[in-house]
């Protein structure tokens, strides 16, 4: 069902993106591969499409299952989870590896003491045979430990001819400073990467989205509605699909669903305001500010006090780090209406 809210697996569900999956699927042979985009574009639902349409074992990471300076026992907890999912045929491979325990239908590894598994261990016994790791928002990996995953990354990239990684990544900028690709300390400095960027619909596309979301559920809509939620959504599948849902749901005015969709936002930007001065950059920018020195005296207006140069500055750029901004303008137009409320 097209507006089904939880990401797509199957072909048949994933409305249009031919041309994403395909560049996927042609380039699948790769060491590393990269999804980029922003929230709610859909870059989960293809990964998993492709990952369902290729006959290769995979193994799927959830990098949000990682907190904020996270350290060995979480990251092997998440490996270990995502190993014990992928299957009889990934965990019979790994079983006489030093410091994995298989339990049935699970596996722990352990990160401490003289049987601590080895990860570049683990990933060249996986080398065996033809498998993808593909690690979703691939960007929580940043923190203390984030170098062992970079060096894994490189010694794979350069040894490990049978495995391709798949990395998502919804902040962008924040994925980038995971992986270091330009900084000669790097382990991955200097490799190739191949980048797949997952745009938005266009009018045309988002209508003809919308259009066949209704008819699977037989319900037909005033077109004028329709043309208002493709306005307000700027061809972004997930909030076009969440417009669906609700309607069919039995929530019939446009301005509930709205309101709906402006408080989910504000949950998710309250979430990533660290200071008081996020809040007040992300609703300046709201108000139409679009310049840094118009941010600043803002920002000053209201704290009555001088404002340094060094922190707005990282304060805007973790913004579009996060790909919430880009050029003093929001990325999803939800965003900018939640901004307004915080």
């Amino acid at each position: 069902m097209l507006f089904d809210e939880r990401p797509k697996s199957n072909r048949e569900d994933l409305f249009d993106r031919d041309r994403e999956l395909g560049e996927l699927l042609d380039n699948i042979h790769r060491p590393i591969i990269l999804l980029t985009g922003i929230r709610r574009i859909g870059k989960t639902s293809i990964l998993r499409v492709a990952l369902n349409m290729v006959d290769t074992e995979y193994i799927l990471i959830d990098g949000r299952g990682l907190k904020p300076n996270y350290g060995f026992k979480d990251l092997y907890n998440l490996l270990s989870s995502a190993f014990s999912r992928s299957g009889s045929r990934i965990l019979e491979l790994i079983k006489d590896v030093r410091g994995v325990k298989i339990l049935g239908s699970g596996v722990e590894f352990s990160w401490g003491g003289r049987e601590s598994l080895d990860l570049i261990e683990l990933f060249d016994r996986l080398n065996s045979r033809r498998v993808i790791v593909a690690i979703d928002e691939a960007q929580y990996f940043r923190g203390p430990q984030s170098n062992i995953m970079r060096s894994l990354l490189a010694h794979s990239y350069d040894y490990n001819d049978n495995i391709t990684f798949i990395l998502t990544g919804s902040e962008v900028g924040l994925l980038h400073d995971f992986l270091l690709l330009d900084d000669p300390d790097s382990p991955l400095y200097g490799r190739y990467i191949h980048n797949i960027t997952i745009g938005r619909f266009g009018r045309d596309e988002s209508i003809e989205f919308l259009r066949r979301g209704f008819n699977e559920a037989g319900l037909e809509i005033d077109p004028w509605l329709m043309e208002k939620a493709v306005d307000l959504f700027d061809g972004i599948p997930g909030w076009l699909t969440f417009f669906g849902n609700r309607y069919v749901s039995g929530i019939r005015r446009m301005e509930d669903i709205i309101d709906m969709a402006v408080n989910m936002a504000v949950k998710e930007l309250r979430s990533i305001c660290r200071t008081e001065r996020y809040r007040y950059v992300l609703k300046g920018i709201a108000e139409g500010l679009d310049s840094w020195s118009k941010i600043k005296r803002y920002i000053e207006e209201r704290e009555k006090r001088t404002v340094s140069d060094s922190i707005l500055s990282k304060v805007i750029r973790s913004l579009e780090d996060m790909s919430i901004i880009s050029e003093y303008k929001f990325l999803d137009p939800v965003h900018q209406l939640a901004a307004r409320k915080l």
